[in-house]
């Protein structure tokens, strides 16, 4: 009795101890197969869509220029300029809320020659920002009624943006990974490989740029010259193959 009572511990502990190994060479393989390195494959995407813009910033000044112990009539030659410059903006259907004119700013007129009269610059600066860009475009082609009037006018700068780039760089993104996953695709196949899944995809820097253009950079392009843009997302995508 005592005999059969031992065979049955023994053939437990048996069975227990080779139930241990069983489920430590599972574990063991498992953490291995884990532990491997997968084979990870790198690939850059993007897309491109072209857009107007939809507001444009023109700015501009008028200025005199004054010997310096005529000052006075100087400052009232500005303001007879500054009246027909709003005057100019009124007439092109805009309201004075629509822009503004900074104050006069003097700077002295320095010469080479000591003996020439001395003189001050008098200058302001008018600033526009409208969501009618054609109108803006116009008016900054066209300012030689002012030059007729006898406003020293000139044009400092005339900018166009895009005011739904942040809508729309979300829009491209997953048109961006589907770029970079037919790239991806087509040299896992080279390599005889398949692509397994999507691992990370890391946004980079969006460029807006005029139509064709290929300068782009690491910083980041905002082009402002043109009305025609294309803004193009790029995404590096990791992809798992197998």
């Amino acid at each position: 009795m005592e005999q059969k009572r031992s065979n049955k511990i023994i053939y437990f502990g048996v069975i227990i101890g080779a139930c241990l190994i069983i489920s430590a060479c599972i574990f063991s393989y498992a953490f291995y197969i884990a532990r491997q390195p997968e084979d990870l494959l790198y690939v850059t995407g993007s897309v491109r869509q072209q857009v107007s813009a939809d507001m444009a910033k023109w700015v501009g000044t008028f200025s005199r220029t004054v010997p310096v112990e005529d000052l006075k009539s100087g400052y009232t030659l500005m303001s007879q300029d500054e009246k027909t410059v709003k005057e100019f903006f009124k007439e092109n259907g805009f309201s004075e809320n629509d822009f503004s004119i900074t104050p006069v700013f003097m700077e002295q007129l320095y010469m080479y020659d000591y003996n020439a009269p001395k003189e001050n610059i008098l200058r302001q600066t008018v600033i526009i920002q409208a969501n009618d860009v054609n109108k803006i475009t116009f008016m900054a082609k066209n300012t030689q009624k002012l030059i007729d009037a006898g406003v020293i006018f000139a044009t400092q700068s005339l900018e166009y943006y895009y005011t739904e780039l942040p809508k729309l760089r979300i829009e491209l993104i997953p048109d961006a990974i589907n770029d970079a996953k037919m790239r991806a695709q087509k040299i896992a196949e080279g390599s005889g490989k398949t692509i397994k899944s999507i691992k990370s995809a890391n946004l980079g820097v969006v460029q807006v740029l005029p139509v064709n253009s290929t300068e782009v950079s690491d910083w980041g392009t905002y082009d402002v010259s043109t009305i025609e843009k294309e803004v193009m997302i790029p995404v590096t995508v990791t992809f798992a193959i197998k």
